[in-house]
């Protein structure tokens, strides 16, 4: 899937499986746009920021072409646009940065919650892609630990691909669990019927993250209003120590009849 073909200066093309709801998974597009990017950046440069706006549903059946737009090439942090397209139009409009590593302080104040390890804790499998294992939810929380199935090397690049395609995951669990609390996390239920898309997304690098280790994603929805619902999470590995922060908005529509 992370296999981009050159499609002319700066362009790549790409495909993507088959999902259950029919159309594309967000994160996938997500991670493909950031590795188009990545494409045209020099590696000592390393990705810090990503922010995605979801235009249009993607179809399977088609490629996907990725435009990159080199906006600005500095000494420090480099900046390229990134649009992805398909025969309907735009389906995702991305910005990314990238940094040069800096020698600086390292601090650390946010703290990973205390719940079970992941040995401890029953497994799904996610479009054999990569496996989840739900820690804890509560109203309006989702945590759980995520690793990617597959072994994709050293490459700081695709392993913040890989971050950023199960990212697209948990928000939308926060979010429902604020309009379901009483919903099982995880699984879906004829109880419990609701529509829901990702809108926008934004990812922050903090520090390098190896994708096939697991690592905890811990997410608070902040409120729902006119359909639309926010969600704020970190990624923490093993040792607690924070990897990311993400936010996402979640249009989450409650399918039960009035009462």
């Amino acid at each position: 899937m992370m296999t981009l073909e050159p499609h002319g200066p700066d362009t790549f093309v790409g495909i993507g499986p088959k999902y259950p709801w029919g159309g594309l998974y967000g994160g996938q597009i997500v991670a493909q746009a950031l590795r188009a990017a990545a494409a045209t950046v020099e590696p000592e440069f390393r990705v810090h920021s990503l922010h995605a706006y979801f235009i249009r549903r993607g179809d399977h059946e088609e490629p996907i072409r990725f435009e990159v737009d080199r906006i600005r090439n500095g000494r420090s942090f480099v900046t390229r646009s990134v649009v992805a397209r398909q025969s309907i139009g735009a389906i995702l409009n991305m910005s990314a940065s990238f940094q040069i590593d800096e020698t600086a302080p390292d601090m650390q104040i946010a703290v990973p919650p205390e719940v079970p390890r992941p040995d401890a804790l029953p497994s799904q499998l996610w479009m054999q892609m990569y496996e989840r294992r739900f820690a804890a939810t509560e109203s309006g929380r989702a945590i759980a630990w995520l690793r990617l199935i597959e072994e994709v090397g050293d490459d700081p690049a695709l392993n913040a691909c890989a971050l950023a395609y199960m990212s697209d995951d948990l928000p939308t669990d926060a979010v429902v669990a604020l309009l379901y609390p009483e919903r099982k996390a995880g699984e879906w239920d004829a109880e419990f019927p609701f529509w829901s898309a990702s809108l926008d997304h934004a990812i922050w690098f903090h520090r390098p993250i190896r994708a096939r280790d697991w690592h905890l994603q811990e997410f608070t929805c902040h409120g729902i209003m006119s359909s639309r619902g926010l969600s704020l999470g970190h990624v923490f590995d093993e040792d607690g120590v924070h990897l990311a922060t993400i936010s996402q908005e979640v249009l989450l529509r409650d399918l039960r009849s009035p009462r």
